[in-house]
């Protein structure tokens, strides 16, 4: 929210406080769709959905995590792959994506 008459300027990432009021709306939209598994695509992603269970995304990606009993892999965020835009993190995600195929 911004005040009136101001206008958002850029992008943030959410604060704690959005995330957690956001996360019981995810829930039971993930409980009505049922998906079968769940990419998080960026730390932030990673971060409302796991919690402080990680201390890098490097860390947290190219293996699966638990999210509520569905399986969970994280990778970079698209916007990264836009601004480093070397191969080897492009790869990085190839990889993630192939074991989110299999």
């Amino acid at each position: 929210p911004t005040p009136d008459g101001m206008e958002q300027v850029g992008n943030r990432p959410p604060t704690p406080q959005e995330m957690a009021f956001c996360l019981p709306f995810l829930r039971a939209s993930i409980e009505i769709v049922k998906p079968t598994l769940l990419v998080a695509l960026g730390g932030t992603a990673a971060q409302g959905l796991l919690g402080a269970k990680f201390t890098t995304l490097a860390a947290a990606r190219s293996r699966w995590h638990d999210f509520d009993g569905t399986p969970l892999m994280v990778t970079y965020h698209p916007s990264y792959l836009l601004r480093s835009g070397t191969t080897k993190s492009k790869r990085a995600v190839w990889e993630d994506l192939l074991q989110v195929m299999e």
